[in-house]
């Protein structure tokens, strides 16, 4: 993995004026390929773009060719700059102003539809300052409604996107009628919030529509409309057929069945027309996915409308109709319907025939990313940057409650999150396989490192039985640390010479391999890290462990005992081998013994560097 978590951004840019602003900057552009401008007369730093014209001049060339501006400068400066080209929300780029120090980061403009708001949130992160966001949904912890379908890559369609905008942020009650495409958007949505689910609520000042079709029923109030991508539209055309005649058949069937274009997932056909020339354009033109399929699988599929003639012509009795119901049922293990039965249009110029079916879930068309994270022993000023800005990032986040808990304060609205018992790891990781093979950026989080006894593991595991390619999906493992270390640092220097962690749970290893280890580790005299020392209905095994080590270690060997580490209940015990037993222990704790070097020295444990 090397891509930026400030990708989906790009290209990006940064004004810096001055050397601290430089400084600052500097490493963050190098890092994730943003153009860094400077005046003339720092040109010789490494990295920069000098601007040899006035910056008013220089905003003005630059303006549309990037997707957002970072500027390093004083608010009021930056407004003077950019007024007089802002022109409209939906296509100026981000903008967001910062301090020299990165300690405040604010989204200016092109809060949602720029992504203003969540770069601010993702430089926040990565340079541990905070995102200043004055937006009435990020207050209101609601995504808002003009980006809400952007992660499952809705299209947007008719209406008053102001007033219902207007409407969220006043919290008053809107509708939302849902007719296609996946409700998991509504797991982001807080306790408290103005949607309207349910007929019969109080009276909607607002409605927002999410449907494939183009009329609404019309309303005395403001109305917006977002398009999920569900439908499959099935082809079959005479050879030589134009793009300009396949384009317009399409058309005519969406408008005669009040179907939007914006919702069509993508095309579908038989092998035989893979090298079509106007359906291939038409698939390029609308960037739409063309799927092909044999003449054996679509005879596989019933549909209302087989012909012998076609059958005899292509070697099975349905290419519009069947193709259409084969990609949409290759979405998604759920029901799939035909919506528009086969059509056929003749001209001068061609014929072509058009079936349209309907998806359960709706076509994303990203490559979809697994952000492996370590979120650390549970302080959140212990989480590494790029930890913070993946989690900042994911579209789903899925973990333990515990641990989802502990970070909620990275959240941001409109994030989906999936919690899971902490019996439930291969739920997990499975669940998380699948959203990002589906398109979306999935965080997996884990305390400590998720590569020591974390999920890390296990999510790689499931993505080799499941013959993954190694590629797609994407997947990132950012690191944390580990509560061995956590502990550690609490207690001074105990690691400082070799040392080894075992975990004494026996779910995923078997007890007697357990004991070799231990023994191994007591008489080669490492230092020692137990893990998930006892629980509720395993109590014997820190007993044993106990014995190994005695063998070989003095009585007074320190042994350090941390439990919920950097968390508002942490509590840490100093003991020695003999003792050690008579102090309360279970699975939150984390048990280090030291090796015969091993000190105490007042509240410390040190283990000399060297014998």
């Amino acid at each position: 993995m090397s891509q930026s978590l400030f990708d989906q951004f790009s290209p990006l840019c940064a004004i810096a004026p001055t050397p601290k602003a430089i400084q600052i900057l500097q490493p963050f552009c190098a890092k994730n390929g943003v153009t860094l401008f400077v005046p003339p007369e720092f040109q010789d730093q490494t990295g920069v773009v000098p601007y040899t014209e006035k910056l008013r001049v220089h905003l003005q060339s630059i303006w549309s060719q990037y997707r957002g501006i970072i500027f390093v400068m004083a608010t009021g400066a930056v407004v003077r700059l950019i007024a007089p080209l802002l022109e409209d929300k939906s296509s100026d780029p981000a903008i967001i102003v910062m301090d020299e120090g990165g300690e405040n980061v604010i989204s200016l403009c092109g809060g949602h539809q720029g992504g203003g708001e969540q770069l601010s949130r993702l430089l926040a992160q990565e340079l541990g300052g905070n995102a200043i966001l004055t937006g009435a949904s990020a207050s209101l912890k609601l995504p808002g409604v003009d980006i809400m379908g952007k992660p499952l890559q809705w299209q947007k369609g008719e209406g008053d996107w102001t007033a219902v905008s207007r409407m969220v942020a006043h919290q008053q009650p809107v509708k939302v009628v849902q007719e296609v495409g996946s409700t998991l958007w509504q797991k982001s949505l807080p306790e408290t919030h103005c949607f309207q689910f349910q007929e019969g609520e109080t009276s909607p000042q607002a409605e927002v529509w999410i449907t494939d079709r183009v009329s609404l029923v019309k309303a005395n109030l403001p109305q917006v409309c977002w398009h999920p991508r569900v439908l499959w539209v099935g082809l079959g055309c005479e050879r030589g057929t134009a793009k300009e005649v396949i384009a317009d058949a399409v058309r005519t069937t969406f408008q005669q069945y009040g179907f939007a274009e914006k919702s069509i997932a993508g095309l579908a056909t038989i092998e035989l027309k893979g090298d079509e020339v106007g359906i291939l354009a038409l698939a390029e033109t609308n960037n739409y996915p063309l799927k092909l399929y044999s003449a054996a699988d679509l005879n596989q599929v019933s549909v209302p409308n087989p012909s012998p003639v076609v059958a005899q012509e292509v070697g099975t009795s349905s290419v519009a109709e069947a193709a259409a119901i084969k990609a949409a049922t290759l979405e998604t293990a759920g029901e799939t319907s035909l919506v528009v039965s086969k059509q056929i249009f003749k001209s001068d110029h061609g014929a072509v025939t058009v079936a349209v079916a309907r998806s359960p879930r709706e076509y994303i068309g990203n490559t979809g990313q697994l952000y492996l994270v370590g979120t650390g022993p549970g302080d959140l000023n212990q989480i590494p940057p790029a930890a913070r800005s993946a989690i900042t990032k994911a579209d789903v986040i899925i973990g333990y409650s515990l641990y989802l808990d502990l970070i909620r304060p990275l959240q941001r609205p409109g994030q989906i999150i999936e919690s899971y018992a902490i019996t439930e790891e291969r739920q997990r990781a499975q669940r998380s396989i699948s959203l990002a093979n589906w398109g979306l950026n999935v965080a997996v989080v884990s305390s400590g490192d998720i590569g020591i006894y974390g999920m890390g593991g296990l999510v790689f595991e499931e993505l080799i039985a499941a013959g993954w390619d190694g590629k797609s999906p994407k997947v990132a493992v950012f690191p944390g640390i580990t509560a061995m270390q956590a502990a550690a640092a609490k207690l001074g220097a105990p690691l400082t010479h070799d040392f080894c962690a075992i975990s004494l749970s026996d779910l995923l290893t078997p007890w007697d391999v357990i004991e070799k280890r231990l023994t191994a580790a007591a008489e080669a005299d490492f230092i020692v890290g137990l893990y998930n020392p006892r629980s509720r209905t395993r109590t014997e095994h820190i007993k044993v462990a106990h014995r190994i080590l005695s063998a070989d270690r003095s009585p007074e060997t320190p042994v350090a005992l941390v439990r919920s580490i950097s968390r508002p209940d942490e509590q840490v015990i100093l003991t020695n081998l003999k003792e050690m037993l008579e102090h309360p222990i279970d699975m939150l704790t984390v048990v280090i013994i030291g090796n015969r070097t091993t000190k105490q020295h007042q509240h410390w444990m040190i283990t000399p560097r060297g014998y």
